[in-house]
């Protein structure tokens, strides 16, 4: 499982897939199809012939947020719908949390599950950072991975580079498999 922070606005609000129609997802769909969870690097909506493989791609906030900042409400008000998927897809056995919103998500998403399985101190975000926390009551452990988000705003300024996301993605692989 991947998750994000929100559809964008001009992304997936408008084109019925997440991380479609922004340079975050032409990022993101070209290294899923690198570490093979994608049959095609390309993405642009619904219908385009791309099918997702052991991967499922989610958000912690349902609505684009204005400045991509979602207030502590608005990320409360959707984690039902997080902890909804979460439950629904019984064979996740890792997380990738593109950005630290997406990983306080994941972890908080643990803590109510089981507060006992979210170590302390409280695991920190940074990129390539790995945490064993569970998700579903009725499971084992997952592995939280942390890579920054591919916004344009981290892959323009080299904060996040096409090998430090291929490496997140292949080290998911490895756990899952």
């Amino acid at each position: 499982m991947l998750c994000g922070l929100a559809p964008a606005a001009h992304g997936a609000n408008r084109t019925g897939r997440m991380f479609t129609g922004d340079d975050s997802g032409t990022w993101l769909y070209a290294a899923l199809y690198r570490a093979g969870f994608a049959t095609q690097q390309t993405a642009s909506g619904e219908g385009d012939g791309l099918e997702l493989r052991d991967a499922f791609i989610t958000a912690s906030a349902r609505c684009a947020p204005p400045d991509n900042k979602p207030k502590p409400q608005e990320l409360a008000a959707c984690a039902p719908f997080l902890a909804r998927e979460f439950a629904l897809l019984d064979r996740v056995r890792v997380v990738v949390a593109l950005g630290q919103i997406a990983w306080n998500a994941t972890l908080q998403h643990a803590r109510r599950v089981d507060p006992a399985s979210v170590p302390t101190p409280r695991p920190k975000f940074g990129h390539g950072a790995e945490a064993r926390v569970r998700v579903r009551t009725s499971d084992g452990l997952v592995t939280l991975l942390a890579s920054y988000h591919p916004s344009r705003q981290n892959t323009n300024t080299g904060r996040l580079t096409r090998a430090m996301l291929d490496d997140i993605l292949n080290r998911a692989r490895e756990l899952a498999e």
